[in-house]
């Protein structure tokens, strides 16, 4: 069997942080609903402390869904935010804390003003504070790909010691390129020594188009959780897809050589779902949950899909829980 990639969604935190997209209680239980038929692992439900809404929807996403997910709260690695964190998710079944703090000297310098060692006190400090409520303890180096090397491994090392269970990579601000974020996912799993204690995972933003393309790198060098949205929706240009994600990996097997435990079929309601409750319409070329995607309209295409799908589709409509694909007739399409 091959290795498992655990899917921590977060549409309902970063997701939602996309403009406009901002998403009541009612809704965000909809949605989560929708994601635990999706059976993603890990649902990151909102971030406590930022509103009295955000926790109460991670109360309540925590209160509802207790099929044995995880469910996770992000708070910055503060006394004040773990524990808002931890009431919140006091009635999870599987509750997960996930606390982050900034590890590349840009953010060290301009946005901390602290020092490479008071960060790795505030952060070991945090997830040892995390541990108080909860087993599950995620740790994230935000802005990792813009980190030093030999100072993210020292961070890195010192949070496992700690007890975190996961360790998340993120490119923060979609700077990374996927031959560059393959190796730091590389370099770390060479270099700490008790990497192997935790589960490597990583969080990609589209700045630059590159997230899925840098997580299924990532993947490729070891990575076994990936933090993505419905959609792609997300702060700036948003994260990861996660359909995108989940395809590459069931479509590209003889490549990735990975499995996830997604019910792919839910995958179009899923997108349907979150594209009406946050208002942000899908682009009709966006790669699978796209109008186009199983769209044809050129009559060669055509020819070849009536004669045998498989000339121009290399995933079936109904994988992702749609009836059929679709024959345009256009201009393109010719007489025959």
């Amino acid at each position: 069997m091959s290795d498992k990639v655990i899917i921590f969604d977060t549409t309902l935190r970063d997701g939602e942080q996309s403009p406009g997209a901002s998403m009541n209680i009612e809704e965000k239980l909809d949605a989560a609903r929708q994601l635990a038929r999706l059976n993603v692992d890990v649902i990151e439900a909102g971030f406590p402390i930022a509103s009295e809404g955000d926790f109460e929807a991670v109360r309540q996403v925590a209160a509802e869904i207790r099929d044995g997910r995880a469910i996770a709260g992000l708070a910055r690695a503060t006394n004040a935010d773990i524990d808002r964190a931890g009431e919140a998710l006091k009635d999870a079944v599987s509750p997960r804390i996930h606390t982050f703090i900034a590890t590349s000297d840009i953010h060290l310098q301009h946005k901390l003003r602290m020092t490479r060692e008071q960060v790795i006190e505030r952060a070991v400090a945090a997830v040892k504070r995390a541990l108080e409520y909860c087993d599950d303890v995620e740790f994230s180096a935000e802005d990792a790909a813009r980190s030093e090397m030999d100072y993210l491994c020292q961070v890195i090392e010192a949070v496992i010691a700690a007890g975190a269970k996961t360790v998340n990579i993120p490119d923060t601000v979609g700077y990374s390129t996927p031959m560059e974020y393959g190796t730091i996912i590389r370099t770390l799993k060479e270099r700490v020594p008790n990497i192997d204690q935790a589960i490597i995972s990583v969080h990609c933003h589209d700045d630059l188009g590159m997230g899925v393309a840098n997580s299924l790198s990532a993947v490729m060098n070891g990575a076994r959780q990936v933090e993505c949205t419905i959609n792609g929706i997300g702060e700036r240009a948003g994260n990861a897809a996660m359909e995108e994600i989940v395809m590459a990996i069931a479509t590209r097997g003889d490549i990735y050589g990975v499995h996830t435990g997604i019910v792919t079929t839910e995958i179009a309601r899923a997108s349907r779902l979150v594209s009406d409750l946050t208002g942000i319409v899908v682009q009709p070329n966006k790669a699978v949950v796209g109008a186009n995607a199983f769209a044809h309209e050129a009559g060669i295409h055509q020819h070849g899909v009536m004669a045998n799908k498989q000339t121009y589709e290399i995933m079936t409509p109904e994988s992702i829980g749609l009836p059929e694909n679709v024959i345009v007739l256009g201009k393109h399409s010719g007489k025959h």
